[in-house]
């Protein structure tokens, strides 16, 4: 449910007149005068008219489902289908007394069409750029991340079966299914926005839907300095460090935006080199030329046909690329992308759980020791320093705002450990008065071992660049 239908306030002069006893299933109306009257006010004096409006538009919605050749009605321009639905809905509100000046009608009719042709209640919000996340905790409860922060929607829906219906018409468009006996499921909706859902038994009270919007727009390096997730040294010994096929992970917790940097570094990849990217859901949204995407692809109803990610990276070595990008490494695939990165792919790129960069190389040692392969610690921690030069450790604060913590470079084994070295890092300082985090970044003094790589490349970074007396 839409915040358009949470309040309605009724003059007079725009009643329509088949309205005229402003009743509504035998509730009445509370007619203000003043078309100022705030929203909320409307609400409290009549909670009703909320769930009476929302009644309407179901049994609308079914009525036309019954009535409308569908397939017929996509073929048409959309201009022919609003008037036609218009029509539809302007006769249904005279018959069943609907009291809806012109405004409402119009909010009434668009209901209706992103009922129809789009994800109903959803819509507002995927078109509202400032909502990045959209989290629904059962029919009734839709919160919202905006700046970092949840804040609640007046969003619902009319029933657990009416988002279900949405469910299912989001997880059907990429072939897969969600139900009792397969209750949770990875999709993505055309825009790229990723889409997690599970439904009961395993979510107690309704289903539970997240979405993560993708800007229309990708975020590039200059845009993430401008925010403040980095400052303009770091970002450009970063993009020089793509270019020069440095291999890189990065590193961070769920919403710290690990994806959004995947996607802005890899802006810097040559137009002439072949990509093959590797994700459970199709989200990255690489901009060059030559780029191979392949999907993992759940089970069927008879438990075949699964394709993991592994296999993914496999075949993909099969497929002449010059650079492997995995989406998230999460599991076994983490030895064959390290293999991949040893053979050949330098400059192959990955994203990973972790809350420190160091977290994130024993993360990987313990999904390669997933693969059940007798490998020693030795071998293991081996194949991690031979194959990836940088990490980049991301998080979100408790203000809501993403930052680069660390950048850090692996040198080598020295025994058995591996050995890194921070370049840069962020120095938290306080918290003000309105909750922000303060801090400021810092070089640590260490010139990275992979700037004879720039170097040979033709690429120069100033030596300040690495000053921790010089601000950045």
């Amino acid at each position: 449910m839409t915040g358009r239908f949470s309040t309605r306030r009724v003059t007079g002069p725009d009643l329509v007149p088949a309205a005229e006893n402003t009743m509504l299933d035998g509730e009445s109306w509370t007619v203000f005068p003043d078309a100022a009257t705030e929203p909320a006010a409307v609400a409290a004096a009549n909670p009703l008219l909320t769930d009476k409006l929302l009644d309407a538009k179901v049994r609308l919605h079914r009525k036309l489902i019954e009535e409308i050749n569908l397939s017929a009605l996509e073929k048409l321009p959309e201009e022919e289908i609003r008037g036609h639905i218009q029509e539809l809905v302007s006769q249904y509100v005279l018959a069943e007394r609907l009291a809806l000046n012109a405004q409402e009608l119009n909010d009434f009719v668009l209901e209706i069409l992103d009922e129809m042709t789009g994800l109903g209640p959803l819509e507002p919000l995927l078109k509202d750029q400032s909502v990045n996340d959209i989290l629904i905790n059962g029919h009734e409860c839709v919160y919202v991340e905006r700046q970092g922060m949840l804040e609640p929607t007046g969003v619902r829906f009319k029933d657990e079966a009416h988002l279900l219906r949405i469910i299912n018409k989001i997880v059907s468009a990429v072939g897969r299914r969600v139900d009792e006996s397969h209750p949770m499921c990875d999709a993505r909706l055309a825009d790229g926005s990723r889409v997690n859902v599970a439904v009961r038994p395993v979510a107690i009270d309704g289903p539970l839907v997240s979405i993560r919007k993708f800007s229309k727009k990708p975020y590039n390096l200059n845009k993430l300095v401008e925010i403040g997730t980095l400052r303009p040294q770091m970002a450009e010994l970063l993009a020089a460090a793509v270019k020069a096929r440095v291999t890189l992970i990065v590193s961070g917790g769920t919403g710290s935006g690990k994806t959004t940097m995947l996607n802005a570094l890899s802006t810097f990849i040559s137009e002439k080199e072949r990509l093959i990217t590797i994700e459970d859901s199709a989200e990255l949204q690489l901009q060059q030329p030559h780029v191979g995407r392949m999907e993992t692809r759940p089970p069927s109803i008879e438990g075949k046909g699964e394709i993991r990610q592994r296999e993914l990276v496999k075949n993909a070595l099969r497929m002449r690329p010059d650079r492997i990008i995995v989406g998230e490494c999460r599991g076994e695939e983490a030895f064959d992308m390290l293999q991949a990165m040893n053979t050949g792919h330098e400059g192959s790129m990955s994203t990973i759980h972790a809350n420190t960069t160091r977290d994130a190389v024993s993360r990987l040692e313990q999904m390669i020791g997933m693969t059940g392969m007798p490998m020693t610690v030795a071998s293991i921690r081996g194949q991690v320093a031979a194959a990836i030069r940088v990490i980049v450790q991301l998080s979100r604060l408790s203000d809501g705002k993403r930052r680069m913590m660390s950048v850090a470079e692996i040198t080598g084994l020295e025994g058995d450990i591996i050995q890194m070295q921070e370049i840069y890092k962020f120095v938290r300082t306080g918290v003000a008065a309105d909750g922000s985090v303060q801090g400021h970044f810092q070089a640590t003094g260490v010139r990275p071992r992979f700037l004879t790589d720039l170097v040979a490349m033709g690429i120069k970074i100033p030596a300040s660049y690495f000053d921790p007396s010089q601000p950045l």
